[in-house]
């Protein structure tokens, strides 16, 4: 039988990203594909698995790229995530790339009638209150929100000096953290890294599925 425990990502793992960035073609994925599957997708399978019970199933992403409308034209992604969705809104996020473990959730650009409904919500005194509280115990708790790609000034419809309006600029109300790499990322101590950082954002996903 298979070992499906959870153990951390071995060394090789962060190699392989490192290699695959110097060499990203398919001849070189084929030939060192087994380490992908034995030390970079296994591992993140495995803690999927074991973390099924409190969060739900998870969906690993495929490697490949869609470069269809992509100037850059390598083939594969320089990290491996997996994402577990929540049927009301919003999900659970993590991904592990050569500079780390990201972990993190809630809507990544999210589509324009989701956000309408998103930015309604933060522009209501209550729901936007609740929603400001959460995103300041994420961030005494060290997770910060994604504001790339925020628009410059307000969004149509909503005055500039609105109380809440750097929330209403953001096109994905999503939080995270990545961790720099350390000797914990090979051990079953990168389980607790992500567990404590889906808890943290368990009540903007919360937010989320309540008001999207």
């Amino acid at each position: 039988m298979t070992d499906t425990t959870f153990r951390g990502w071995p060394p090789e793992a962060l190699r392989w990203f490192d290699e695959l960035a110097a060499n990203n073609n398919r001849d070189w994925f084929v030939e060192h594909r087994s380490t992908y599957d034995d030390s970079v997708r296994g591992p993140m399978e495995a803690l999927l698995g074991e973390l099924a019970d409190e969060f739900g199933e998870g969906i690993v992403a495929r490697p490949n790229r869609d470069v269809r409308f992509s100037k850059d034209k390598s083939p594969y992604k320089l990290r491996i995530y997996a994402r577990i969705p929540r049927a009301s809104g919003g999900v659970y996020y993590v991904d592990l790339r050569s500079e780390g473990l990201f972990v993190g959730g809630g809507v990544y650009m999210a589509d324009r009638a989701e956000l309408e409904r998103l930015r309604t919500a933060i522009a209501d005194d209550r729901t936007g209150a609740e929603l400001v509280a959460i995103v300041a115990r994420l961030r005494s708790a060290g997770v910060d929100l994604m504001e790339d790609r925020a628009l410059k000034t307000a969004p149509r419809g909503y005055p500039v000096d609105h109380p809440r309006i750097d929330l209403l600029r953001l096109p994905s109300l999503a939080a995270g953290r990545l961790h720099p790499p350390r000797k914990w990322l090979g051990t079953r101590a990168a389980k607790d890294r992500v567990v404590d950082g889906w808890r943290a954002v368990t009540p903007l996903i919360d937010w989320i599925s309540a008001n999207a």
